[in-house]
C-alpha cells in the first residue's frame, strides 16, 4: 500500500495559510484496497482498512481515535520504525516521557487530551522518585528535536502520537495490543504476558511449533515453559496484591467516619426509628433545614451532596453563582429520565439533546468528543440508558472542579460554621437551682 508506483499516492494538501504535508484521502485507501483484493463491496473495504488503521499502520491526522471515518479527514502512513510487526512493547516510562514531552512543546496541535492528562498525574505519582529523571529525558529530546525540519517535525510528531494511540488508547477504544490471558492458555506454546497499569500485554514472541510429533525432549520442554508460566503468573498476582493492613485501615476509616450517621450505633436525636415506632428523625432527615451532621456530611463525597434534596439545592445555588450550573441541571435531567415512564423517555431524550448537547443550545454543557460520539450513537435508538457516558464526564469533571471549591466556598462553610453554633440557656427551677440546656 506504501509502494510508490502501485500504492496509495500521498500528497501535500494546501489549506487555509497552512500546508499538510504526505496525507491522503480515504476514497484513495478504499479504491486500493477493493482494487488489490477479492472485494466487491465498498462496506467490506471499510472494515479492512478500519482493521489496518486499529493497528496505526496508517492514522488520521487529527484525531486520537484510529479508525477509518467517511467525514473528508486526512491519513498519513505510519513509519516503519513504529509499525506494531516489530512486536516491541513500549514501558510506562517511555509514556511518562512522551507526555512529559507534548507538555514542553508548546503548540495547539499538540496540547494533551484529557485522557492524557490523567496519565500523565497518575505516571507522576507513580514514578515520583525518578520524576527529575523522566524530565530530563524529555527535555534533551525536545532539544533534539527542535534543531530538524519543520515539516519533518511535523509529520513526526503525528507517527508519535499515533504509535502511543495504538499502544496506550483512548478510553473505551480497544487496544489492539491486549492479549487474552485465557487464549494465551489455550495456546500449545503460550506467551508470556505481564500485567500493568494498563492491561495485559504481550512480553515475547511466539515459538513455532514442529509439526510433526513431538517427542519426549520438546514435551519435556512444553511442560517446563507451562510451569515457568504459572510460576509467572502467580508472582504478578502477589505483586498486585493489596496489604491486608491497608484494606483494613480503609474499612476502619470509613466505618468511623459513618458511625455517628448509624442509628444502630449511636443513639439518634431524636429517638431510632426502627426500635420506637417514631418517624421524626426521618422527617428530620428529609426537611429543608439541615442539621449540622447533614452539612457535615455533604463534605464526605459529591454523591452525599447530591443525595441529599438540602445538599443538592445548595450545589445549584453555588454553580449558579459562577455561572456553570447546566453540568449539574445536565446530571439531574438524565436521572430524571431514567427513572421516566417508557413511552416519554424517547421525547425525553430528544429534549436533553436539545437543550445541552445540540449546536446552539441554550446551555451548553462541555464534553470530551469521544463521549459526544457515543451519545449522539446512542440517540438514533434513544432509551433511558442513552446519556450514560456524558452523565459519567460531567459527573467527574463536577467532581474534580466544581465541588472541591463548593467545599471551600463560604456558601458552605458559613453554614457548616452556623450549625455547630451552641447556644447556652439558664433555666431557674422551683427550687431556685440554675440548670443549663445546650441546644
Amino acid at each position: 500500500i506504501q509502494d510508490e508506483t502501485e500504492g496509495v499516492p500521498i500528497r501535500t494538501v494546501k489549506s487555509f495559510m497552512t500546508k499538510i504535508p504526505s496525507v491522503m484521502c480515504m476514497s484513495l485507501i478504499l479504491f486500493w484496497i477493493t482494487l488489490s483484493s477479492s472485494v466487491a463491496l465498498t462496506a467490506e473495504a471499510m472494515h479492512i482498512g478500519t482493521l489496518i488503521a486499529a493497528q496505526g499502520y496508517f492514522f488520521p491526522i487529527s484525531d486520537h481515535v484510529l479508525s477509518l471515518k467517511d467525514d473528508g479527514t486526512f491519513y498519513r502512513f505510519q513509519a516503519p520504525y513504529f509499525w506494531p510487526s516489530n512486536c516491541w512493547e513500549p514501558e510506562n516510562t517511555d509514556y511518562a516521557i512522551y507526555l512529559c514531552k507534548r507538555t514542553m512543546q508548546n503548540k495547539t496541535r499538540l496540547e494533551l487530551a484529557d485522557y492524557e492528562a490523567e496519565n500523565l498525574a497518575r505516571l507522576q505519582r507513580a514514578f515520583a522518585r525518578k520524576w527529575e529523571f523522566i524530565y530530563m529525558q524529555a527535555e534533551a529530546q525536545v532539544k533534539i528535536d527542535r534543531k530538524k525540519d519543520k515539516t519533518e517535525r511535523k509529520i513526526l510528531d503525528s507517527q508519535e502520537r499515533a504509535f502511543w494511540d495504538v499502544h496506550r488508547p483512548v478510553p473505551g477504544c480497544v487496544n489492539t495490543t491486549e492479549m487474552d490471558i485465557r487464549k494465551c492458555r489455550r495456546l500449545k506454546n503460550p506467551h508470556r504476558v505481564k500485567k500493568s497499569v494498563y492491561g495485559l500485554a504481550e512480553e515475547g514472541t511466539q515459538s513455532q511449533s514442529p509439526i510433526h510429533t513431538p517427542s519426549h525432549h520438546s514435551r519435556k520442554g512444553t511442560k517446563e515453559d507451562v510451569e515457568k508460566e504459572i510460576l509467572f503468573l502467580h508472582a504478578q498476582l502477589d505483586r498486585h496484591c493489596m496489604k491486608m493492613s491497608k484494606v483494613a485501615e480503609s474499612l476502619i476509616s470509613y466505618t468511623e467516619q459513618y458511625m455517628e450517621y448509624d442509628p444502630f450505633l449511636m443513639a439518634p436525636e431524636p429517638s431510632n426509628p426502627w426500635t420506637s415506632d417514631d418517624p421524626s428523625l426521618w422527617d428530620l432527615e428529609a426537611s429543608k433545614e439541615p442539621s449540622q451532621q447533614r452539612v457535615k456530611k455533604w463534605g464526605f463525597s459529591l454523591e452525599e451532596a447530591l443525595k441529599d434534596p438540602a445538599g443538592q439545592d445548595l450545589f445549584l445555588k453555588f454553580l449558579e453563582s459562577e455561572f456553570s450550573s447546566e453540568n449539574l441541571r445536565f446530571w439531574l435531567s438524565v436521572q430524571d429520565l431514567k427513572r421516566m415512564p417508557q413511552q416519554d423517555v424517547a421525547q425525553r431524550a430528544q429534549d436533553i439533546w436539545t437543550e445541552f448537547l445540540a449546536e446552539g443550545a441554550p446551555s451548553s454543557i462541555n464534553l470530551d468528543s469521544h463521549s459526544y460520539e457515543r451519545t449522539s450513537q446512542n440517540l438514533k435508538d434513544p432509551g433511558r440508558y442513552s446519556y450514560e457516558d456524558a452523565q459519567d464526564h460531567i459527573y467527574k469533571l463536577m467532581k474534580s472542579d466544581s465541588y472541591t471549591r463548593f467545599l471551600r466556598s463560604n456558601v458552605y462553610q458559613d453554614l457548616l460554621m452556623a450549625r455547630k453554633k451552641v447556644c447556652v440557656f439558664f433555666v431557674i427551677t422551683r427550687v431556685g437551682l440554675c440548670h443549663v440546656v445546650w441546644t
